[in-house]
């Protein structure tokens, strides 16, 4: 072959190339879709699809979906089968500073019809309102390391968020769940349901369950047995009424947290409860039902649920452990087996616990707006009042605490306003106590843009102290401390936007 031959061949070769990579990056723009599209359209944000279902079918790994504002009255189910991958997930987002609203209640009774059935993997799904299903309102069936993050889940005819058939490894973050409700019997309705035949690795953060007519949380098994799910930072209130406050009737549970059950009293939830609040429910706040698997509390609060704040009586099977550490109640009963095993909760001596113990016992504004970042709103209920002998009065369970030890209860004196998202991976902040110039290790498992936000104890943000991009794996940053008066700090790390990590440190030394 003559040189110009071998030429013209690596010139075609290049240019076959570059359009590879061009259409590689054109198949990577994201779809849109919008009230006014069209599924004959191209999914541009100019000329958007007009159905989730449309904009599901073309999408592939990596790519992303956004979700104009506005009620898309459906029909049928939106079943989302295809999967992401480790790293490049499916996102199905809606679009910035707009709401979408899901509206299935033009589904037939008689079917049953979920609104969002996921069976795929590796999903991030985010800012979605999902209402009026015929059934449940989201399913994970079989799914599993999909993200579902500040999404909402009302008016379904079951309930809101359902994880079975093998579901696992998923994370559901920031979610609310309420008003679900299955009218005539109103047996089966929740919050949050990874109940069933569920798999394991399943954790729920930051999410709220109210005014469902069966549970806030359940846990109950038919079909699996010893799988393990986890709860934190959560709230769970005034379950087993309608939405109209009125009673949901005798089939109508009403527990905060149900950790299981089963039909023949044997199968086993393996539990761990953190940081969680359960209050006004209709029956108990933290219930074992007839769970058999081991169930770990620290640091969950119970006030005010009507049967009992916490009843786990029921003997486990052989192996399993019910531990309770740096909780506390008010207003109930707290009926233990003797099996328990318990350290510095609140109903144990020395403590003796009373109303002004806590800043207010009003609840007003619990189901309240999130916050801009999609966290909790902050209220006083329930938390602990200065001088009371239950703050620094727990035992360290691993979590972030200030002062000299955990406080007993869901809310850490201190910590008020701060968000303490867990991620996979690691960090740590160094020397501590440190002067002026501090640096933080972090370990992620993505690239990104890395920002850490410097808080006071009362949460105040009070500036960033370290930004620049990072690789995945491991990265160290300078955190700039000069001009800072003397006391404790709380770091907020955030990759690409989101809280990774929360780090706690003293500054000591003179401030510039």
């Amino acid at each position: 072959m003559g040189v110009a031959v071998r030429r013209a061949f690596h010139t075609v070769y290049i240019i076959l190339a570059i359009l590879s990579v061009t259409s590689a990056v054109a198949l990577a723009q994201p779809y849109y879709v919008a009230t006014t599209g069209s599924d004959s359209n191209s999914g541009t944000l100019s000329s958007p699809f007009r159905t989730v279902a449309k904009a599901v079918s073309v999408v592939n790994a990596g790519e992303t979906i956004y979700i104009r504002g506005g009620t898309y009255s459906l029909t049928t189910t939106i079943a989302i089968s295809k999967s992401g991958t480790e790293n490049a997930l499916i996102s199905l987002f809606a679009y910035p500073g707009e709401i979408p609203v899901l509206d299935f209640s033009g589904q037939s009774l008689s079917t049953g019809s979920r609104g969002v059935a996921l069976t795929g993997n590796y999903w991030h799904i985010r800012g979605l309102k999902i209402t009026g299903a015929g059934d449940n309102g989201m399913i994970i069936s079989g799914g599993s390391h999909n993200l579902i993050e500040m999404c909402s889940f009302y008016r379904n005819r079951d309930t809101g968020l359902q994880l079975d058939n093998g579901a696992s490894d998923n994370t559901v973050r920031n979610c609310d769940s309420y008003y679900n409700a299955d009218p005539p019997d109103y047996g089966d309705a929740d919050g949050f349901a990874p109940k069933l035949t569920v798999g394991s690795g399943n954790h729920f953060y930051g999410c709220r369950a109210w005014l469902n007519c069966d549970d806030g949380w359940d846990g109950y098994l038919r079909g699996t047995d010893d799988v393990t799910n986890s709860m934190e930072n959560c709230w769970s209130f005034r379950n087993g009424y309608r939405e109209d406050g009125t009673d949901a009737g005798e089939n109508a549970n009403g527990n905060g947290f149900k950790m299981g059950g089963s039909d023949d009293r044997s199968l086993m939830h393996n539990f761990t409860l953190k940081n969680c609040l359960a209050f006004a429910n209709k029956a108990k706040g933290f219930d074992q039902n007839n769970n058999r698997g081991s169930m770990t509390l620290y640091n969950c609060t119970g006030h005010g649920n009507l049967v009992a704040n916490y009843r786990i009586k029921t003997e486990l099977a052989a192996g399993k452990v019910l531990t309770l550490k740096n909780c506390a109640e008010l207003g109930g009963t707290v009926e233990l087996g003797s099996f328990a095993v318990q350290e510095k909760n609140s109903w144990l001596s020395p403590f003796v616990v009373t109303a002004d113990d806590f800043r207010s016992l009003d609840f007003t504004g619990a189901d309240g707006p999130r916050k801009a970042d999609g966290s909790l709103p902050h209220i006083e209920y329930m938390h602990l009042a200065q001088g009371s002998d239950l703050i620094d009065a727990g035992v360290n369970v691993g979590m972030t605490y200030m002062g000299l030890a955990p406080d007993l209860g869901c809310f850490e004196t201190g910590l008020t306003g701060v968000s303490l998202l867990s991620a996979p991976g690691t960090a740590s902040f160094f020397p501590n106590p440190v002067s002026t110039t501090g640096y933080i290790r972090i370990e992620a498992a993505v690239a990104g843009h890395c920002a850490v936000h410097l808080h006071d104890v009362t949460g105040r943000f009070v500036k960033i102290v370290a930004e620049r991009d990072i690789e995945p794996g491991e990265s160290i940053l300078t955190a700039d401390l000069s001009g800072l008066h003397d006391g404790v700090y709380i770091c907020r790390v955030l990759l690409n936007g989101k809280p990774l990590f929360t780090l706690r440190f003293l500054k000591v030394g003179t401030a510039g």
